[in-house]
Protein backbone atom coordinates (compact mmCIF):
# COMPACT_ATOMS: atom_id res chain seq x y z
CA UNK A 1 0.00 0.00 0.00
CA UNK A 2 1.30 3.44 -0.70
CA UNK A 3 2.42 6.16 1.74
CA UNK A 4 -0.69 7.54 2.58
CA UNK A 5 1.25 11.58 2.19
CA UNK A 6 1.00 10.59 -1.74
CA UNK A 7 -2.87 9.74 -1.46
CA UNK A 8 -4.22 11.96 -4.22
CA UNK A 9 -7.87 10.82 -4.18
CA UNK A 10 -11.15 9.35 -2.04
CA UNK A 11 -10.62 5.88 -3.04
CA UNK A 12 -7.14 6.23 -1.66
CA UNK A 13 -8.54 6.64 1.40
CA UNK A 14 -11.31 4.09 1.49
CA UNK A 15 -9.62 1.35 -0.01
CA UNK A 16 -6.87 1.75 3.46
CA UNK A 17 -7.96 -0.69 6.13
CA UNK A 18 -6.65 1.20 8.88
CA UNK A 19 -8.72 4.39 7.80
CA UNK A 20 -11.58 2.46 7.36
CA UNK A 21 -10.64 1.08 11.27
CA UNK A 22 -10.56 4.61 12.11
CA UNK A 23 -14.11 5.73 10.87
CA UNK A 24 -15.89 2.86 11.61
CA UNK A 25 -14.68 1.78 14.92
CA UNK A 26 -12.81 4.57 16.08
CA UNK A 27 -9.40 2.80 16.24
CA UNK A 28 -6.96 5.26 15.85
CA UNK A 29 -3.16 2.61 16.13
CA UNK A 30 -1.81 5.26 12.78
CA UNK A 31 -3.01 8.54 13.89
CA UNK A 32 -5.29 9.66 11.88
CA UNK A 33 -6.23 12.41 13.88
CA UNK A 34 -3.08 13.92 14.17
CA UNK A 35 -2.08 13.15 10.80
CA UNK A 36 -5.23 14.96 9.14
CA UNK A 37 -4.50 18.40 11.23
CA UNK A 38 -1.06 18.37 10.44
CA UNK A 39 -2.19 19.62 6.86
CA UNK A 40 -5.14 21.65 6.19
CA UNK A 41 -5.29 20.50 2.62
CA UNK A 42 -6.37 17.00 3.42
CA UNK A 43 -9.50 18.36 5.16
CA UNK A 44 -11.47 18.29 1.81
CA UNK A 45 -10.33 14.43 0.66
CA UNK A 46 -10.50 13.08 4.46
CA UNK A 47 -13.75 14.39 5.00
CA UNK A 48 -15.55 13.51 1.96
CA UNK A 49 -13.83 9.85 2.20
CA UNK A 50 -15.15 9.83 5.49
CA UNK A 51 -18.86 10.28 4.80
CA UNK A 52 -18.66 7.45 1.91
CA UNK A 53 -17.67 5.01 4.72
CA UNK A 54 -19.96 6.17 7.43
CA UNK A 55 -22.83 6.16 4.55
CA UNK A 56 -21.81 2.17 3.57
CA UNK A 57 -22.18 0.92 6.91
CA UNK A 58 -24.02 -2.48 6.12
CA UNK A 59 -23.93 -6.16 6.44
CA UNK A 60 -22.23 -7.07 3.36
CA UNK A 61 -24.22 -10.42 2.95
CA UNK A 62 -27.29 -8.79 2.53
CA UNK A 63 -27.29 -9.25 -1.02
CA UNK A 64 -25.06 -11.37 -3.49
CA UNK A 65 -21.76 -11.25 -4.19
CA UNK A 66 -22.81 -11.27 -8.00
CA UNK A 67 -25.37 -8.61 -7.54
CA UNK A 68 -23.10 -6.03 -5.58
CA UNK A 69 -20.24 -6.55 -7.78
CA UNK A 70 -22.53 -5.62 -10.88
CA UNK A 71 -24.31 -2.92 -8.89
CA UNK A 72 -21.41 -1.24 -7.97
CA UNK A 73 -20.05 -1.76 -11.43
CA UNK A 74 -23.05 0.14 -12.75
CA UNK A 75 -23.69 2.62 -10.66
CA UNK A 76 -19.35 3.71 -9.53
CA UNK A 77 -19.46 4.01 -12.87
CA UNK A 78 -21.92 7.36 -13.28
CA UNK A 79 -20.81 8.27 -9.97
CA UNK A 80 -17.38 9.07 -11.16
CA UNK A 81 -15.16 8.25 -14.31
CA UNK A 82 -11.80 6.54 -13.72
CA UNK A 83 -9.47 5.80 -16.41
CA UNK A 84 -7.38 2.55 -14.51
CA UNK A 85 -9.09 -0.77 -14.99
CA UNK A 86 -6.72 -2.25 -12.66
CA UNK A 87 -8.16 0.53 -9.75
CA UNK A 88 -11.62 -1.00 -10.76
CA UNK A 89 -10.50 -4.50 -10.15
CA UNK A 90 -8.80 -3.27 -6.91
CA UNK A 91 -12.37 -1.91 -5.74
CA UNK A 92 -14.19 -5.27 -6.25
CA UNK A 93 -12.03 -6.91 -4.25
CA UNK A 94 -12.05 -4.31 -1.33
CA UNK A 95 -15.10 -5.10 1.18
CA UNK A 96 -15.83 -1.52 1.88
CA UNK A 97 -17.18 -1.30 -2.08
CA UNK A 98 -19.48 -4.39 -1.68
CA UNK A 99 -20.76 -2.49 1.30
CA UNK A 100 -21.61 0.37 -1.22
CA UNK A 101 -23.10 -1.62 -3.89
CA UNK A 102 -25.22 -3.26 -0.84
CA UNK A 103 -26.57 0.10 0.20
CA UNK A 104 -28.03 0.90 -3.27
CA UNK A 105 -29.11 -2.70 -3.97
CA UNK A 106 -31.54 -2.41 -0.38
CA UNK A 107 -32.34 1.30 -0.61
CA UNK A 108 -33.83 0.71 -4.41
CA UNK A 109 -35.31 -2.73 -3.46
CA UNK A 110 -37.12 -1.10 -0.52
CA UNK A 111 -38.61 1.77 -2.74
CA UNK A 112 -39.53 -0.42 -5.18
CA UNK A 113 -37.27 0.95 -8.80
CA UNK A 114 -34.89 -1.65 -8.33
CA UNK A 115 -34.38 -3.94 -11.81
CA UNK A 116 -31.71 -6.47 -11.14
CA UNK A 117 -28.28 -5.06 -12.95
CA UNK A 118 -30.24 -2.27 -14.17
CA UNK A 119 -29.65 1.66 -12.78
CA UNK A 120 -30.60 4.54 -14.12
CA UNK A 121 -28.67 8.41 -13.27
CA UNK A 122 -31.75 9.11 -11.15
CA UNK A 123 -31.08 5.82 -8.74
CA UNK A 124 -27.11 6.65 -7.48
CA UNK A 125 -28.52 10.51 -6.66
CA UNK A 126 -29.51 9.50 -2.93
CA UNK A 127 -25.85 8.26 -2.38
CA UNK A 128 -24.35 11.25 -4.21
CA UNK A 129 -26.45 13.42 -1.31
CA UNK A 130 -24.21 11.90 1.41
CA UNK A 131 -20.97 12.52 -0.16
CA UNK A 132 -19.44 15.72 1.38
CA UNK A 133 -18.73 18.12 -2.03
CA UNK A 134 -15.47 19.61 -2.36
CA UNK A 135 -15.32 23.47 -2.30
CA UNK A 136 -13.29 24.77 -5.58
CA UNK A 137 -11.12 27.41 -3.02
CA UNK A 138 -10.76 24.62 -0.54
CA UNK A 139 -11.44 24.11 3.10
CA UNK A 140 -10.41 26.55 5.87
CA UNK A 141 -9.82 24.14 9.13
CA UNK A 142 -9.67 26.28 12.38
CA UNK A 143 -8.21 23.84 14.84
CA UNK A 144 -8.52 25.75 18.69
CA UNK A 145 -5.29 24.18 20.98
CA UNK A 146 -5.89 26.69 23.25
CA UNK A 147 -7.56 26.67 26.97
CA UNK A 148 -10.16 29.11 25.53
CA UNK A 149 -13.29 29.25 23.05
CA UNK A 150 -12.43 30.83 19.71
CA UNK A 151 -14.66 33.84 17.77
CA UNK A 152 -14.98 32.41 13.95
CA UNK A 153 -16.55 34.34 11.56
CA UNK A 154 -17.85 33.27 8.44
CA UNK A 155 -18.11 34.79 5.25
CA UNK A 156 -21.90 34.88 5.42
CA UNK A 157 -21.56 36.81 8.45
CA UNK A 158 -21.56 33.78 10.84
CA UNK A 159 -20.44 33.67 13.94
CA UNK A 160 -19.31 30.67 15.70
CA UNK A 161 -17.44 30.09 19.50
CA UNK A 162 -15.46 26.77 18.84
CA UNK A 163 -14.63 25.21 22.61
CA UNK A 164 -11.16 24.19 23.00
CA UNK A 165 -10.32 20.88 21.52
CA UNK A 166 -12.51 21.67 18.97
CA UNK A 167 -11.90 22.01 14.97
CA UNK A 168 -13.90 23.68 12.38
CA UNK A 169 -13.57 23.48 8.53
CA UNK A 170 -15.39 25.72 5.99
CA UNK A 171 -15.01 27.35 2.74
CA UNK A 172 -13.47 30.90 2.64
CA UNK A 173 -16.46 31.80 0.68
CA UNK A 174 -20.15 29.69 0.16
CA UNK A 175 -21.47 28.49 -2.96
CA UNK A 176 -24.23 26.79 -4.55
CA UNK A 177 -27.28 26.23 -2.57
CA UNK A 178 -26.28 25.83 0.84
CA UNK A 179 -23.94 26.69 3.45
CA UNK A 180 -22.03 23.59 4.81
CA UNK A 181 -19.02 23.31 7.50
CA UNK A 182 -17.98 20.36 8.98
CA UNK A 183 -17.04 20.43 13.04
CA UNK A 184 -15.48 17.96 15.45
CA UNK A 185 -15.79 18.64 18.72
CA UNK A 186 -17.93 21.79 20.35
CA UNK A 187 -19.03 24.84 19.12
CA UNK A 188 -22.08 27.51 19.45
CA UNK A 189 -23.38 28.62 16.49
CA UNK A 190 -25.60 32.10 15.18
CA UNK A 191 -26.26 31.55 12.03
CA UNK A 192 -26.98 34.72 9.68
CA UNK A 193 -30.43 34.49 8.22
CA UNK A 194 -31.23 33.30 4.72
CA UNK A 195 -34.10 31.44 3.80
CA UNK A 196 -32.86 30.85 0.13
CA UNK A 197 -29.45 29.33 1.59
CA UNK A 198 -29.74 26.36 4.53
CA UNK A 199 -26.49 26.20 6.95
CA UNK A 200 -25.81 22.47 7.13
CA UNK A 201 -23.11 21.20 10.42
CA UNK A 202 -21.98 17.88 9.57
CA UNK A 203 -20.90 16.40 12.98
CA UNK A 204 -19.30 12.45 13.29
CA UNK A 205 -22.81 10.74 12.16
CA UNK A 206 -24.92 14.04 12.07
CA UNK A 207 -26.26 16.90 9.93
CA UNK A 208 -27.62 19.78 11.75
CA UNK A 209 -29.87 22.01 9.15
CA UNK A 210 -30.80 25.60 9.95
CA UNK A 211 -32.15 28.43 8.06
CA UNK A 212 -30.53 31.29 11.03
CA UNK A 213 -30.90 30.24 14.37
CA UNK A 214 -28.55 30.16 17.52
CA UNK A 215 -27.85 26.65 18.88
CA UNK A 216 -24.62 24.24 20.36
CA UNK A 217 -23.09 21.44 18.71
CA UNK A 218 -21.11 18.61 21.24
CA UNK A 219 -19.52 15.92 18.82
CA UNK A 220 -16.10 14.57 19.84
CA UNK A 221 -14.77 11.50 17.64
CA UNK A 222 -13.92 9.93 20.88
CA UNK A 223 -17.35 10.32 22.23
CA UNK A 224 -20.35 7.96 22.12
CA UNK A 225 -23.17 10.29 21.27
CA UNK A 226 -23.78 13.94 19.60
CA UNK A 227 -25.35 16.78 21.40
CA UNK A 228 -27.46 18.94 19.58
CA UNK A 229 -29.01 22.13 21.50
CA UNK A 230 -31.26 24.94 20.05
CA UNK A 231 -31.04 28.51 21.87
CA UNK A 232 -33.47 30.16 19.50
CA UNK A 233 -35.21 29.49 15.98
CA UNK A 234 -35.38 26.07 14.49
CA UNK A 235 -33.05 23.52 13.97
CA UNK A 236 -33.25 19.78 12.02
CA UNK A 237 -31.51 17.11 13.20
CA UNK A 238 -30.85 14.14 11.02
CA UNK A 239 -28.56 10.70 10.86
CA UNK A 240 -26.23 10.76 8.00
CA UNK A 241 -27.75 7.59 6.89
CA UNK A 242 -31.75 8.54 6.85
CA UNK A 243 -31.43 8.74 3.23
CA UNK A 244 -29.72 5.59 2.46
CA UNK A 245 -31.66 3.45 4.77
CA UNK A 246 -35.16 4.92 3.63
CA UNK A 247 -35.82 5.70 7.66
CA UNK A 248 -37.26 8.50 9.59
CA UNK A 249 -34.20 9.31 11.57
CA UNK A 250 -34.61 13.01 12.33
CA UNK A 251 -35.76 15.14 14.85
CA UNK A 252 -36.76 18.65 14.65
CA UNK A 253 -35.84 20.84 17.69
CA UNK A 254 -37.35 24.43 19.05
CA UNK A 255 -36.17 26.91 21.62
CA UNK A 256 -34.87 24.87 25.12
CA UNK A 257 -35.16 21.65 23.01
CA UNK A 258 -32.14 19.13 22.84
CA UNK A 259 -31.12 15.95 21.26
CA UNK A 260 -28.78 13.08 21.71
CA UNK A 261 -27.72 10.82 19.08
CA UNK A 262 -26.49 7.30 19.97
CA UNK A 263 -23.67 6.75 17.55
CA UNK A 264 -23.96 3.21 17.79
CA UNK A 265 -27.50 2.29 17.70
CA UNK A 266 -27.97 5.46 14.85
CA UNK A 267 -31.01 6.93 17.13
CA UNK A 268 -32.17 9.81 18.73
CA UNK A 269 -33.32 10.90 21.90
CA UNK A 270 -35.20 14.46 22.14
CA UNK A 271 -35.23 16.84 25.45
CA UNK A 272 -38.45 18.72 25.16
CA UNK A 273 -37.26 20.59 28.29
CA UNK A 274 -33.76 21.73 28.99
CA UNK A 275 -34.41 22.87 32.37
CA UNK A 276 -34.87 19.42 33.77
CA UNK A 277 -31.46 18.03 32.26
CA UNK A 278 -29.13 18.59 34.78
CA UNK A 279 -26.07 17.48 32.67
CA UNK A 280 -27.31 19.58 29.92
CA UNK A 281 -27.74 22.72 32.52
CA UNK A 282 -24.55 22.52 33.57
CA UNK A 283 -22.77 22.80 30.57
CA UNK A 284 -24.14 25.56 29.15
CA UNK A 285 -21.67 28.29 28.29
CA UNK A 286 -22.34 32.02 29.14
CA UNK A 287 -23.34 32.92 25.61
CA UNK A 288 -26.70 30.73 25.82
CA UNK A 289 -27.34 31.96 29.33
CA UNK A 290 -27.59 35.55 28.69
CA UNK A 291 -30.05 37.54 28.04
CA UNK A 292 -29.85 40.00 24.92
CA UNK A 293 -32.57 42.06 25.38
CA UNK A 294 -32.01 45.27 26.32
CA UNK A 295 -34.60 48.16 27.67
CA UNK A 296 -33.36 52.14 28.42
CA UNK A 297 -29.46 50.15 29.05
CA UNK A 298 -25.94 51.86 28.96
CA UNK A 299 -24.06 51.32 26.02
CA UNK A 300 -21.03 50.45 28.08
CA UNK A 301 -23.46 47.44 29.96
CA UNK A 302 -24.42 46.25 26.45
CA UNK A 303 -20.46 45.97 25.13
CA UNK A 304 -19.29 44.38 28.74
CA UNK A 305 -22.53 41.71 27.98
CA UNK A 306 -21.04 41.23 24.38
CA UNK A 307 -17.47 40.61 25.91
CA UNK A 308 -18.62 38.41 28.52
CA UNK A 309 -20.85 36.40 26.18
CA UNK A 310 -17.96 35.63 23.07
CA UNK A 311 -14.50 36.25 25.67
CA UNK A 312 -13.84 39.22 23.37
CA UNK A 313 -12.59 42.49 24.00
CA UNK A 314 -14.31 45.56 22.58
CA UNK A 315 -12.58 48.93 23.40
CA UNK A 316 -14.92 52.08 22.87
CA UNK A 317 -14.50 55.90 23.37
CA UNK A 318 -16.21 55.84 27.50
CA UNK A 319 -16.31 59.59 27.46
CA UNK A 320 -18.19 60.20 24.20
CA UNK A 321 -20.34 57.01 24.81
CA UNK A 322 -21.38 57.27 28.51
CA UNK A 323 -24.38 59.27 28.36
CA UNK A 324 -26.29 56.31 25.48
CA UNK A 325 -28.23 54.61 26.18
CA UNK A 326 -29.96 52.10 23.90
CA UNK A 327 -33.53 49.76 23.85
CA UNK A 328 -32.75 46.71 21.51
CA UNK A 329 -33.26 43.35 20.96
CA UNK A 330 -29.89 41.51 19.85
CA UNK A 331 -31.70 37.92 20.44
CA UNK A 332 -31.06 35.44 17.68
CA UNK A 333 -28.26 37.62 15.63
CA UNK A 334 -24.41 36.94 14.87
CA UNK A 335 -21.87 38.88 16.33
CA UNK A 336 -21.47 41.01 13.43
CA UNK A 337 -24.85 42.36 12.85
CA UNK A 338 -24.94 43.03 16.71
CA UNK A 339 -22.27 45.26 16.36
CA UNK A 340 -24.28 46.77 13.12
CA UNK A 341 -27.40 47.29 15.16
CA UNK A 342 -25.89 49.03 17.97
CA UNK A 343 -23.92 51.04 15.93
CA UNK A 344 -26.70 51.50 13.50
CA UNK A 345 -28.47 52.69 16.85
CA UNK A 346 -25.71 55.19 18.12
CA UNK A 347 -25.40 57.01 14.82
CA UNK A 348 -22.96 59.68 14.12
CA UNK A 349 -20.58 57.96 12.26
CA UNK A 350 -20.42 55.17 14.84
CA UNK A 351 -18.71 51.58 13.12
CA UNK A 352 -16.75 49.54 14.26
CA UNK A 353 -13.54 47.41 13.52
CA UNK A 354 -12.85 43.55 14.35
CA UNK A 355 -9.71 41.62 14.26
CA UNK A 356 -9.99 38.42 16.15
CA UNK A 357 -11.18 38.51 19.29
CA UNK A 358 -10.25 42.08 19.41
CA UNK A 359 -13.05 45.13 18.37
CA UNK A 360 -12.91 48.55 18.36
CA UNK A 361 -15.82 51.12 18.20
CA UNK A 362 -15.22 54.49 16.58
CA UNK A 363 -17.87 57.02 17.41
CA UNK A 364 -18.54 60.58 18.06
CA UNK A 365 -21.52 59.87 20.56
CA UNK A 366 -25.07 58.88 20.21
CA UNK A 367 -27.33 61.01 18.21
Amino acid sequence: MQDRNFYKSVLDFITDESFQRWVREKEDLSNWEEWTLENTERAKLVAEARQWILAMRVDEESVSNQETQEALFLTWSKIRKSNSSSRITRLFQANIFRAAAAVLVIGLVTAGIYTKFSFSETNVTPLNQYVVQGDSNGLIEQINNTDKPQLITLSDASSILLQPKSKLSYPKNFKGSDRKVYLSGEAFFEISKDPNKPFMVYANETVTKVFGTSFRIVAYSNQPRVEVLVRTGKVKVSGIQKSLANASNEVTLYPNQAARFERKNQVFEKILDLTRDESLLQSAKSIERLNFEFRDIPVSQIFATIEQAYLVSIDFPMEKLKECYLTTSLIDEPLPEKLKIICASLGNNTRYEMNGNQIKIISNGCK
